[in-house]
């Protein structure tokens, strides 16, 4: 076998294995904006968070005021008053947290709600930090009550109150605990009770990202990948990532196995644009799930009102996870409308199949849909 019959042979086998990959992957439902499980996955984006706040786009507002009640802080030589950050998914509420530490030049310690199951796992936590420590609880609104009731003094007077033993010799033990940062990340608001809400000193709501911050982000990530990445190959990614940074490496992430196949490894916007389609994100930033959810609603609702439960078991998916991860976007971009009596499918909706909306005459301008 020739040399060129051979390098042939060997471009033709990477290239099959390169689209295997990416369409193992798209059963992952790529503009999730929660990580998706995996080494490689969680190692890559560890790789491109920031490490300082001159680092980190965007959230201006946000980061601007945390700045200055970090350096108050500083001056005081006083713990940071407790923070909440909440907001949709993939938005930057963990890589605050550790910004928080950097910028204070103290230890965090991060855990989550649900692995926090009793009350002594949350005693063992408080009790090995030191003064002006941070704990972050990630998901913190799936804290159990029960734990919940043990993390009010802790935050109010830096006291735990424990029970000992059990009947008529049971005592409670108070233990004194150094003045710490509680950073707390939620992305349903709603659900935290009133008394923890309430013992937040510091709350901030991080919004999705305008398409030109999230152009900043892809090019910052493709220096540190060392992709070769053109302006509007990065206009292009940044439009169909839902205003969401996460999502945005990710499409990154998989656009450049698709150039480094057909593209000489340059992502044009050509090739953004063609990565994209064999991944099925339309220009909207909407995959096949999305619009199998919007589908579902208008044609087997009649455009709602719709329960979340019914939807969920129309389109085989978890109550949770349509609230917590398809529904947001979808809110934003004005498809979608909650009411008390269930989900409704706006006109634009309709528009985006090329439909007409009962009751409405003509067309509403929306681009047909590429599912």
């Amino acid at each position: 076998m020739s040399n060129e019959i051979f390098a042939r042979c060997s471009a033709l086998v990477t290239r099959c294995l390169v689209y295997e990959e990416m369409a193992e992957r798209k059963k992952e439902r790529i503009v999730a904006p929660i990580t998706i499980e995996g080494e490689e996955d969680l190692r890559f984006e560890l790789s491109l968070r920031p490490t300082t706040f001159e680092e980190f786009v965007g959230q201006e507002g946000v980061k601007g005021n945390l700045r200055i009640f970090v350096e108050a802080a500083r001056q005081r030589k006083e713990a940071l008053d407790h923070v909440l950050l909440c907001g949709p998914p993939g938005l930057g509420k963990t890589t605050l947290a550790y910004l928080l530490a950097r910028a204070l030049q103290v230890d965090i310690r991060a855990t989550s709600g649900p692995v926090i199951e009793r009350p002594g796992d949350l005693a063992a936590i408080l009790t090995n930090l030191k003064a002006r420590d941070i704990l972050f609880i990630d998901e913190i609104h799936r804290l159990g009550r029960v734990v919940e009731e043990i993390l009010y003094p802790a935050m109010e007077d830096y006291q735990l109150d424990l029970l000992i033993g059990q009947g008529p010799s049971a005592r409670t033990l108070k233990i004194d605990l150094p003045r710490f940062t509680l950073v707390g990340a939620t992305t349903r608001t709603g659900l935290l009770t009133s008394p923890l809400r309430d013992r937040f000193g510091v709350f901030c709501r991080l919004e999705y990202y305008r398409v030109e911050d999230l152009r900043r982000i892809l090019d910052r990530s493709a220096r540190i990948l060392g992709v070769a990445l053109e302006p509007e190959g990065a206009e292009e990614i940044a439009r169909r990532s839902r205003g969401t940074p996460r999502v945005a490496n990710r499409l990154l992430r998989r656009v450049r196995d698709y150039a480094q196949v057909k593209a000489d490894g340059v992502i044009t916007w050509e090739v953004s644009r063609a990565g994209l389609e064999l991944l099925e994100v339309d220009e909207r930033g909407f995959d096949a799930m999305d619009r199998k959810y919007l589908r579902t609603l208008i044609e087997k609702f009649d455009g709602g009102p719709a329960g979340i439960d019914a939807l969920a078991a129309a389109v085989s998916e978890e109550r949770d996870t349509l609230e917590e991860v398809y529904e947001p976007f979808l809110l934003q971009e004005g498809f979608l409308d909650r009411s008390p009596r269930g989900r409704l499918a706006t006109r634009q909706a309709y528009a985006y199949f090329g439909l007409k909306k009962p009751g409405q005459e003509g067309l509403f301008g929306g681009q047909e849909s590429q599912g």
